[in-house]
C-alpha cells in the first residue's frame, strides 16, 4: 500500500503531511541499523522500517550488524550453558 505525502484542501477537508512519512524517508542512522538487526533477529521487524532499511540502507552495514549480533548471541548461550553446568556441579 503506498500512502501519499498530501497537503492542502480537498472538498473542504485538510489534509495534512502524514510525519511518519519523512522519518521512512530517511536513511538509517547507527541506531536505527542497530534496532532494526534486533528487531530482525526476534522476528519483529516493522514493514516501514523494512522498506526503509531496503531502500536507503547499506547492505553492508547490516551484514556487519548481523554478524556481531549473532556472535554476541552464541558467546551469551555459551556463558548460559557453562553457568549452568557449573552450577548443578557437571
Amino acid at each position: 500500500m503506498v500512502k501519499a505525502k498530501l497537503t492542502g484542501h480537498i472538498g473542504g477537508v485538510m489534509l495534512k503531511k502524514d510525519p511518519t512519512l519523512d522519518q521512512a524517508d530517511k536513511k538509517p542512522n547507527f541506531w536505527a541499523i542497530v534496532a532494526s538487526t534486533l528487531a530482525a533477529f526476534i522476528g519483529v521487524q516493522s514493514n516501514k522500517n523494512r522498506i526503509r532499511d531496503f531502500k536507503y540502507g547499506n547492505i553492508y552495514s547490516f551484514i556487519v550488524s548481523g554478524l556481531i549480533f549473532t556472535v554476541i548471541f552464541i558467546f551469551c548461550i555459551t556463558l548460559a550453558v557453562k553457568w549452568v553446568l557449573n552450577s548443578s556441579g557437571a
